[in-house]
């Protein structure tokens, strides 16, 4: 029986995907679990439908990281930490602390998980972390914004 996937099926495929599968697995397992429906001339039009509504919300997506990905080339978020004799700094920024003092200096919410560079900024000055804005079908999109650390009195 030809079916259509609604959902990921491990060993089977990825939602939207038409495959065959035995007659009893399709009916007493993926269709009662709402996992894929039969492949008829409509369910193919409404795959279709769907899919060309999903390359346009991926397109916007897209946009809208690049016009961020602009955006944070002009912006530095600021921090102040305590510095040592020597010279070196107390502790670090984390991405964690980076996404919050983003939120709060510039209003932009990036979540920190979306950091490329994983390691916290650790040295007084310039540091500059590479955040990924999108990845999708349509490519991957990925911003710098400039941290910089100064020292508090």
């Amino acid at each position: 029986m030809k079916v259509i996937l609604l959902q990921d099926v491990k060993g089977y495929g990825k939602k939207g995907a038409t495959i065959q599968v035995s007659d009893g697995y399709a009916k007493n397992y993926l269709i009662p679990r709402k996992l894929a429906v039969n492949s008829t001339e409509s369910s193919q039009a409404q795959l279709a439908k769907s899919n060309a509504e999903e390359a346009a919300r991926q397109k916007v997506l897209k946009k809208e990281a690049e016009e961020l990905a602009v955006r944070l080339e002009h912006i530095q978020v600021e921090f102040k930490a305590k510095v040592g004799s020597d010279g070196r700094m107390f502790g670090t920024i984390s991405p964690k602390e980076i996404e919050d003092g983003m939120k709060k200096q510039w209003g932009i919410t990036i979540d920190k998980r979306k950091f490329i560079d994983k390691y916290p900024a650790n040295a007084i000055g310039y540091t500059k972390l590479k955040i990924e804005l999108y990845k999708g079908s349509e490519g991957v999109v990925t911003g710098v914004v400039t941290v910089h650390i100064s020292e508090a009195k």
